[in-house]
């Protein structure tokens, strides 16, 4: 019920958008602006990825990630803060949930600056024990993160990487060393449309072995469009779990709606017509 409520939702926004606007250039630019994580470019993304065939009961797990993204010092610093809203299945149990609400927060800081061709970001990843005993680790977790990528022509090529360590936390809970590794592929067809693939590669390295990586393949489609005067840009994609952990999810269903917040928003530069 909740993947069709999901799929009808993400049909119904990225339809509704699709007619023709008098700012399609405007929105063509900022589609390109959205795919890239350095921009200069206030944005507020709801995303949400629901997790299916998890345990011996093919659970469903959902997850809402809202995650505003803030850049400061005249875009030199890019912040991202990761608030995920849970909603954990009991895997023992053909139904029932474990818990609901909020999980660890994370929080990076890139300082962005261009390298030739490419664009470079480094900074500190920090994950916050928000979660609680059944959402969460109880730990303070801190390392480093990168980003990297090109726009050449129509294209948007890079990849992003992070590993966090526990410093502080609850000393009865296991350390945390776990690491992300997304790259992202993202082709613009014109009119705000682009079709792209941004799969999460994770890894728990406390984990047992053949336990610890989670390696997902797929791809997505979206389009940016305005309501009324708000940019916004709405994306669906799926993945597949080509390696995963034994209780781990068959598959993932991702759907995303970001408002994009450019500068013209506020009253500074207009945006090019």
């Amino acid at each position: 019920m909740k993947t069709l409520a999901s799929i009808t939702w993400a049909a119904v926004l990225v339809l509704g958008l699709a007619s023709p606007s008098r700012a399609q250039t405007s929105a063509a630019e900022l589609s390109k602006e959205a795919a890239n994580p350095l921009a200069d470019l206030i944005s507020l993304p709801f995303q949400n990825n629901t997790d299916f065939g998890l345990g011996d009961f093919d659970r469903t797990r959902n997850i809402l990630n809202i995650q505003p993204v803030v850049p400061l010092a005249d875009g030199k610093i890019i912040t991202r803060t990761i608030l995920p809203v849970a909603w954990l299945p009991d895997l023992g149990a053909e139904s029932g949930s474990l818990s609901t609400g909020l999980a660890d927060t994370l929080f990076t800081a890139f300082y962005a600056v261009p390298a030739g061709s490419l664009t470079v970001g480094v900074g500190p990843a920090l994950e916050v024990p928000t979660g609680g005993s059944t959402r969460g680790s109880q730990k303070w977790s801190l390392g480093p993160s990168a980003v990297a990528l090109a726009q050449p022509g129509p294209w948007t090529l890079g990849i992003l990487v992070n590993n966090v360590w526990s410093f502080a936390g609850d000393s009865d809970r296991a350390d945390v060393n776990k690491g992300l590794l997304q790259y992202f592929i993202v082709r613009q067809l014109g009119g705000g449309w682009y079709v792209n693939s941004a799969p999460s590669i994770t890894v728990n390295w406390q984990a047992e072995s053949g336990q610890k990586w989670t390696v997902p393949f797929g791809a997505g489609f979206g389009k940016v469009a305005f309501l009324g005067k708000l940019p916004v840009n709405v994306q669906v994609g799926a993945y597949v779990n080509a390696v995963k952990p034994d209780s781990g999810p068959d598959w993932q269903l991702r759907v995303q709606f970001q408002a994009l917040l450019p500068t013209s928003l506020f009253g500074g530069k207009k945006e090019n017509p």
